[in-house]
């Protein structure tokens, strides 16, 4: 056999013809930039998500970015997050200027453990920054309790996420500003790359909105005034008046979500809850079949509606599992293998190997196999088989 990890070519195929009738229109309206399908599509996925405000720009790390300059995060400042995520997460503080602060995950749901959050505050932290990993909800209850307690942002990192509820509500695993990804493999993926900022604060949106795209208009100069407001300095009086793209108030971004890419998202968005129910069944499958065996099978979260876009198994023997399945033609891989506080990007931060036990156990121990919507019956069968033998040996 030859099973893919992650197939976007299967689910392209499935609405092929509508995709890419989406595209040739846009393709043929010579609005390649901002335009309906852009509008369009940020209301649409406000609404699904049950936001106020979306804001769309070139992927999910210019998310984070976004939001947390935004948010006026900068040098000195310090945000909480987990080792065991995506470099972007971690790098997105990093690039404006402040410092990750690591804390480790709760060994059940993979996602950061809220009793660690309040050891690590400092009156230099200005935000908890966590991740839904694998689609698996955070604790929101207990992180937002802590947010409201010392005074802090909370910045949800919802880029694995989408589809994603807590208590009930999708609109449940958002924070003051949320920021999701399209990359095409996600479980709401484009062509290309693609992100968007969610909030309810209309000045937060307006501020993404023209750091996005050079720091100019009229949400710039009131971003800016905000900030002398802040530092307690006058206004300059020779500062320009104008809200065209010309006048530019912010040291800003070139950070825009193609109309190609929206359009495209527009259409895949009316099958989203399809695809993660998919999901969620092939989750299901795994678990009744590989009961009692020597895995650790993934856990739901009280208050956590999975959206599996990654399937994980925890064994003892990872190694040796992923290297039978891919000699049986079963793309398979660790998310992630490296932790960021051991990654040479964040040596300066002065962790060691040790500091966050359970995230370098899941780093040593996981096994992501595929989960994917497309996934045939025969091949689910086949990656069963393929486990029980590999744990068995």
């Amino acid at each position: 056999m030859d099973i893919r990890l992650m197939n976007v070519k299967r689910q392209h195929e499935a609405h092929a013809a509508e995709y890419e009738e989406a595209a040739l229109r846009v393709l043929r309206s010579g609005c390649y930039i901002g335009g309906e399908e852009v509008s369009a599509f940020e209301s649409e996925f406000a609404a699904y998500a049950g936001a106020e405000f979306a804001v769309s720009c070139g992927n999910g790390t210019d998310a984070l970015i976004l939001a947390l300059r935004a948010l006026g995060i900068g040098a000195g400042d310090e945000v909480i997050t987990v080792s065991w995520t995506f470099c972007s997460t971690a790098e997105s503080i990093a690039i404006v200027g402040a410092k990750p602060v690591f804390v480790d995950v709760s060994p059940e749901s993979f996602c950061i453990d809220p009793d660690l959050i309040e050891r690590a505050v400092t009156s230099r932290t200005k935000a908890v920054l966590p991740v839904h990993f694998y689609g698996q909800s955070c604790d929101m209850t207990a992180i937002r309790s802590i947010c409201r307690k010392h005074g802090l942002k909370l910045i949800a990192d919802c880029a694995q996420a989408t589809g994603t509820s807590f208590n009930g509500e999708r609109r449940g695993i958002l924070g003051d500003i949320s920021c999701f990804s399209f990359f095409p493999t996600k479980n709401l993926g484009c062509a290309g790359d693609g992100g968007m900022i969610l909030t309810d604060d209309e000045s937060l949106a307006g501020a993404c909105r023209s750091l996005k795209v050079h720091g100019s208009g009229a949400s710039g100069l009131e971003f800016l005034r905000r900030e002398y407001e802040k530092r307690g300095e006058p206004f300059p009086e020779n500062m320009p008046d104008g809200t065209s793209k010309y006048y530019n108030y912010l040291i800003g971004y070139n950070s825009r979500l193609d109309a190609v890419q929206a359009a495209i998202l527009r259409r895949k968005l009316k099958y989203i809850d399809e695809f993660v129910d998919a999901r969620r069944a092939n989750a299901a499958y795994y678990n009744d079949a590989l009961r009692g065996t020597g895995y650790t099978l993934p856990k739901e979260s009280t208050g956590s509606r999975h959206s599996y876009y990654i399937y994980a198994l925890k064994h003892r023997n990872a190694g040796k599992i992923m290297a039978k399945l891919t000699e049986a033609g079963i793309q398979c891989g660790v998310y992630y293998p490296v932790p960021l506080h051991m990654q040479g990007a964040f040596a300066y931060l002065g962790y060691r190997q040790g500091d966050f036990p359970v995230t370098e156990e899941l780093a040593r121990t996981t096994c992501a196999i595929p989960v994917y919507p497309e996934l045939l019956s025969e091949e689910r069968e086949f990656i069963v088989k393929i486990l029980r033998e590999a744990d068995d040996e």
